[in-house]
């Protein structure tokens, strides 16, 4: 299996696993608080979905030539969406999360091994397609835990968890001076997931500040 076939299954399992522990979610629940400042459950179910819908919109683009962006209207149409969307009835949030990951799953499978060298425009600039699995695999596991619903960062999957690490482990370098390079040892004592955790901004390290990756 090469990375792209391995993303493409790790993305579809996270899916099927949101799906599952969403799948009797009550209106109250919806509206309670997630672990995210200021976002409700509803916040970041529908989060979910439209970056599903944004990646969408970047595979189909790419199918027909085109090079779009994830969110024609950047940041604020995506903070406006996910605004619009966070109070509606949990059957509706089910739905559209499960309509959501069912459409880009079906984009992907439709995708020529020659059109997933193209490139679409993340809201952080250029994005190879090829790269969209992982992220939406990252985007899946990360907000699943982020809910508060049973399943939590030591729950990530071994995979995408030694995945993560080896690029968040790059970022955190790149961001050092030469001969600097290395994660901090109090970060080096604690499990694979914490320290994912820990890099994606979930969880905390004693001793240790922020990451200030994400």
């Amino acid at each position: 299996m090469n990375s792209l076939e391995r993303d493409l299954a790790g993305a579809a399992r996270a899916h099927r696993e949101l799906e599952a522990t969403i799948a009797d979610l009550t209106d109250e629940q919806a509206r309670e608080a997630s672990v995210l400042p200021g976002w409700s459950r509803g916040h970041v179910l529908t989060h979910i979905a439209r970056n599903a819908d944004s990646f969408t919109r970047i595979v189909l683009g790419a199918q027909r030539g085109e090079v779009l962006e994830q969110y024609p209207g950047g940041r604020e149409q995506r903070a406006g969406d996910i605004e619009a969307g966070s109070g509606r009835p949990a059957a509706e949030l089910i739905a559209d999360v499960r309509r959501a990951n069912d459409e880009l799953e079906r984009a992907w499978a439709g995708t020529a091994a020659d059109v997933w060298q193209r490139q679409g425009v993340a809201t952080t600039g250029p994005v190879a397609l090829d790269d969209l699995p992982f992220r939406r695999w990252r985007e899946t596991s990360v907000h699943h835990a982020d809910l508060d619903l049973g399943y939590g960062w030591a729950d990530w999957p071994i995979e995408y968890v030694r995945i993560e690490l080896d690029r968040m482990t790059m970022l955190w370098n790149s961001r050092l001076p030469m001969g600097l390079t290395g994660l901090p040892a109090e970060a080096l004592a604690v499990s694979e997931h914490h320290r994912v955790a820990w890099l994606l901004g979930r969880a905390g390290i004693a001793g240790l500040e922020p990451a200030g990756l994400m």
